[in-house]
């Protein structure tokens, strides 16, 4: 029977990132990128986390994590009400159409 090393974890959140860069990058409306982004903020709360279990001081990596989550849920909160006053204004959540604002 194998243990599991902090390499599996490694390798767990390197996919997770890759998956929330790739979502961010190809999806063609606000939601779907902030979705991208908070699977990128997993993946560096999950290395956190294991590194915090290898780690003398196991506390801290926890507590970052616990910040990151923080503050991914106000990034979340205000990105969605900026989201809800694009798509009041321009009947739209596609980034692409959003020409007015770039005047």
């Amino acid at each position: 029977m194998t243990s599991i090393t902090i390499y599996h974890y490694l390798i767990v959140a390197a996919v997770l990132f890759a998956t929330g860069l790739a979502v961010a990058i190809t999806k063609r409306h606000f939601i779907g990128i902030l979705l991208g982004i908070e699977l990128m903020l997993n993946a560096v709360n999950l290395n956190l986390v294991a590194f915090s279990r290898y780690d003398s001081d196991r506390l801290s990596g926890q507590l970052f994590a616990l910040f990151v989550l923080v503050v991914a849920a106000a990034e979340v909160t205000v990105a969605l009400a900026i989201v809800l006053r694009v798509y009041g204004h321009f009947k739209t959540v596609d980034p692409d159409e959003l020409t007015e604002m770039k005047k």
